[in-house]
């Protein structure tokens, strides 16, 4: 199979959506792969690398796409690549239809099959390709978090973390998936009293029998919950998950007056649509913005922040699936594997994944 691997053009996008490791293994199975020219430099990985490991480098974009039958990136196409696809083109990244509905649906009225890593399944029920870029995010968020809570950054002037003979500061995580519990599990090693906001008691329990009680509260998700919680909060993180659909708006425009000024709220659910009703998408260059006096991160693409570290995990994910996709071919691969179909979002020219077609038409 003809494997094209372009270069990110989404603000501040380093990450690759082929690592020279990755490639080899491609090439031993016999299929060709094209690198666009400069994709992985800024994060360490040569264009002279990507020709050892059997990549051809291809200088343009287009030329890149014309050569190309399935296409690997890491974050979906915006509109300036769209002219690059036709329905000969597979597509296998991050989608996130749902958080844009009207460019989902441009995105699929270029005919490309598409394939979102973040709806492809596992049998336990997880989401294996979205899980590396949710435990970075999760990450992430207590790191620009704190990091935006200082008075410099027009936050309120505190540091998460234990002092002598000072209190701790307030952590609230909304949503215990895999990013939620990776912020709660840094903020907790961070000495942030947390709260832990979830819908299900059962995943509550989990955790509290991991972390048990000590600063730690176990809070089953309500509009009355939230509200409280969000009061005493320094720092709120957002990691709500459905799959496939627009993140519900669980932190109300309301709210905010209720909170301290200068808190911050990072919404880590920002590609599904966010789930804080104030959210709108920032970028790496221009990540927060102030409402009503608190301070909201906003980044569509966090993990592009460690594009190294993210382009290797993300990889340890996706090459078995696109092993899978190029060995077998498109549509053998998906009629032989449950999970791998759970990916397919985009068919001729439709949306056909039922949970993002029900996102888009509402």
């Amino acid at each position: 199979m003809k494997i094209g691997v372009p270069k990110e053009i989404k603000n501040n996008e380093y990450r690759v959506g082929l690592t020279p490791n990755s490639v080899r293994e491609l090439v031993k199975n016999n299929h060709k792969v094209f690198i666009q020219k400069d994709a992985g430099s800024e994060i360490g990985f040569s264009n002279s690398e990507y020709k050892e490991a059997g990549a051809l480098v291809i200088n343009t974009a287009a030329k890149l796409y014309e050569c190309s039958e399935l296409i690997v990136k890491v974050k979906e196409p915006i509109p300036e690549e769209f002219n690059y696809l036709h329905s000969k083109h597979t597509v296998f990244a991050y989608l996130h239809l749902a958080g844009d509905p009207k460019t989902g649906l441009e995105l699929a009225a270029t005919g490309i099959t598409g394939i979102a890593l973040e709806t492809v399944t596992a049998d336990d029920g997880t989401m294996p390709l979205l899980s590396p870029m949710s435990s970075i995010a999760g990450q992430l968020s207590i790191v620009v978090g704190s990091y935006h809570l200082l008075k410099p950054n027009k936050g309120m002037g505190t540091l998460i973390g234990a002092m002598s003979d000072v209190d701790r500061r307030v952590v609230t995580v909304i949503g215990a998936g895999v990013a939620g519990t990776m912020a709660i599990e840094k903020a907790i090693n961070n000495k942030a009293h947390v709260k832990i906001i979830e819908l299900s008691q059962k995943r509550l329990d989990e955790l509290r029998a991991i972390y048990g009680d000590e600063n730690v509260e176990y809070i089953l998700s309500t509009d009355s919950s939230i509200e409280e919680s969000l009061k005493e909060s320094d720092l709120v993180v957002g990691a709500v998950y459905v799959i496939g659909k627009q993140a519900p708006k669980v932190v109300k425009n309301s709210m905010l007056e209720k909170m301290k000024p200068g808190a911050v709220m990072v919404d880590i659910s920002i590609d599904q649509g966010g789930c804080f009703e104030s959210s709108k998408p920032t970028t790496h260059d221009n990540p927060t913005y102030e409402k009503d006096g608190i301070i909201h991160y906003c980044v569509t693409n966090m993990p592009g922040a460690v594009p190294l570290t993210a382009t290797q995990a993300l990889n340890e994910a996706t090459l078995p699936y696109i092993l899978e996709l190029a060995n077998k071919g498109i549509d053998k691969a998906l009629d032989e594997n449950k999970h791998l179909e759970n990916g397919l979002n985009i068919k001729n020219s439709e949306v056909v994944h039922e949970g993002v077609k029900e996102a888009l038409s509402a």
